[in-house]
């Protein structure tokens, strides 16, 4: 096996392990051990910085919207917990009143008479949800072909709805897509049972329009002669630090000479131990991270993408390996995957409309944050003894009376009541 990667600026570095000019690259061979130097890319961690607190409020912001009054009390809001990609150590309620400008807080007593913090959204974040649904309906092709592309890049054209799930939010779904989007296009996609029990997602039909990759549509880029033979060129960015020795240089030019495989191709034929068969790994997550409307996500969404893609063991190694193609950001405790070409610097170059949408929900959230930590927001919360439209339901005989993650009464008022100064009109 061989690697390459990016030293210095508009430099390439690489090395080889036994390679030369005429080997035969089909031919099997032994990896090295080799340990690359990851290096710190600062302009893309800043594309990646707050991210996770976005994407967790954005998702907030739906599940919201889906409620009646737009207000749902928190115990509701835990049951997504898991989607929101927050760390576990934090509470759910401390994050949320974090964003005063976006989320409202008022408190309810439930059946149980406990007494329960319910959260709405505000009038401003109620109207740019509002305009994200408008840019949704005005790209609803766009949207679908992107969903019918990635199940297209799996063998069978079937992904669990787990999976997608991993994926939704980098390929601009509502977050509610399986029961708003999909029932509307029954001519394209089937929901069924796996046989792991699971329920997965399949593409009823191939398209042969949609099965071309995006490294395919930029052929201005490639010679004529890289054309004839198939052998296409990715497109490569450059980090400081790495300090190869410069006689490496040649064999990236070898590599991105080898012969590309469409990911929409069968490449059943292919040696996984090859270096053609690498740059068809390399192809797949090239076009794989085209579909995402940002062009990156966690790592650990593709994690379980092996089988489904007909990808070897440690696949997601090419990430290391190639780190002219994709830069691995390690802000907010993860590891987040872009895709180099798509950035300069910090500006996106193919900019969707869904990314204006989420950069102004960010700078609510930056304005909620400060204000905030300026004391601009009392914390003070009125209950409402005869508002019985706030007035939670809960189940009877459970003890606490609420259908609900948290274990008992005292630990629902100590967490959710620590910052606060509830006070009871008489």
């Amino acid at each position: 096996m061989s690697y390459w990667f990016l030293c210095g600026k508009g430099k390439v570095f690489g090395f080889s392990c036994g390679l030369r000019r005429g080997f035969n690259y089909q031919q099997t061979f032994s990896l090295v051990n080799v340990k690359l130097k990851w290096v710190k890319d600062k302009a893309l961690d800043a594309v990646i910085a707050g991210e996770r607190d976005l994407r967790a409020a954005c998702n907030l912001v739906s599940i919201l919207s889906s409620a009646p009054d737009f207000c749902l009390p928190i115990y509701h809001l835990s049951r997504h917990r898991g989607q929101l990609g927050l760390p576990h150590d934090h509470k759910l309620s401390t994050f949320i009143r974090r964003y005063p400008t976006i989320f409202h807080e008022s408190y309810v007593f439930d059946s149980a008479g406990t007494l329960v913090p319910c959260f709405e959204l505000t009038l401003e974040a109620l109207n740019l949800y509002h305009e994200e649904l408008g840019v949704i309906r005005d790209n609803m092709i766009d949207l679908i072909d992107r969903l019918c592309k990635l199940l297209m890049l799996t063998k069978d054209r079937i992904l669990p709805l787990q999976t997608i799930d991993q994926l939704k939010w980098d390929l601009g779904l509502p977050y509610f897509y399986v029961d708003n989007l999909i029932p509307n296009y029954a001519d394209l996609f089937s929901l069924f049972r796996l046989p792991d029990d699971r329920i997965g997602l399949k593409l009823l039909s191939w398209d042969d329009t949609l099965a071309v990759s995006q490294l395919e549509k930029n052929v201005a880029q490639q010679t004529e002669e890289d054309l004839k033979n198939n052998c296409l060129a990715f497109p490569i960015g450059f980090t400081r630090g790495f300090g190869l020795k410069r006689k490496c240089m040649g064999w990236l030019e070898e590599w991105q000479k080898l012969p590309y495989t469409s990911p929409y191709a069968d490449a059943s034929h292919l040696d996984p131990r090859t270096d053609v068969s690498e740059k068809r790994i390399v192809g797949v997550f090239h076009e794989l991270f085209h579909l995402t409307i940002q062009k990156k996500t966690e790592r650990k969404n593709v994690s379980n993408l092996r089988k489904p893609l007909s990808l070897p063991q440690k696949f997601t190694k090419v990430f290391e390996r190639h780190p002219g193609i994709f830069y691995i950001s390690k802000m907010s405790d993860t590891q987040t995957v872009v895709l180099r070409e798509a950035y300069d610097c910090q500006r996106i170059v193919q900019r969707h409309p869904l990314v204006d949408i989420r950069e102004r929900f960010a700078s609510m959230m930056r304005k909620g944050f400060r204000d905030r930590s300026r004391g601009l927001y009392k914390k003070t919360a009125y209950i409402g003894h005869k508002d019985t439209l706030k007035i939670v339901q809960g189940h009877k005989g459970g003890g606490n009376g609420l259908d609900s993650e948290v274990d008992s009464n005292d630990d629902l008022f100590s967490e959710y009541n620590s910052d606060e100064l509830i006070h009871c009109p008489s």
